[in-house]
């Protein structure tokens, strides 16, 4: 794993999928800002979904580990990594940028899967 700054909290979560996305291309949804985020979604070849957190936010271990079992029980993909860099977003913009990307990585796989 790369190193990060002093100050930021780093947090991974695995979830088994239940739902294969497959091949997509990545997705990047948001900008790293003060109160906002950035998610990147990308395929793995894996029967898991992974969650990597980077945040600024640190001591909101609890937070994060709901907002993120909610959106998996929302979308329980497998085959898919997303990566979110944090600079302090409330939930409700955690979870509209992971909709966001799961949603426009349901729409490329389904596209990319029309086109072989």
């Amino acid at each position: 794993m790369t190193q990060h700054p002093h100050g930021l909290e780093t947090l991974a979560y695995r979830f088994q999928g239940q739902e294969p996305i497959g091949p997509f291309q990545p997705v990047l949804i948001g900008v790293v800002g003060s109160g906002n985020l950035e998610v990147l979604a990308e395929p793995k070849d894996s029967p898991d979904c992974t969650i990597h957190i980077h945040t600024s936010a640190r001591g909101f271990s609890a937070i994060w580990d709901a907002v993120v079992r909610d959106f998996h029980q929302r979308h329980p993909l497998a085959g898919i990594h997303f990566d979110i860099n944090d600079m302090g977003a409330t939930p409700a913009v955690v979870s509209l940028r992971l909709d966001q990307a799961a949603s426009e990585a349901l729409a490329r796989s389904q596209a990319q899967g029309t086109q072989s």
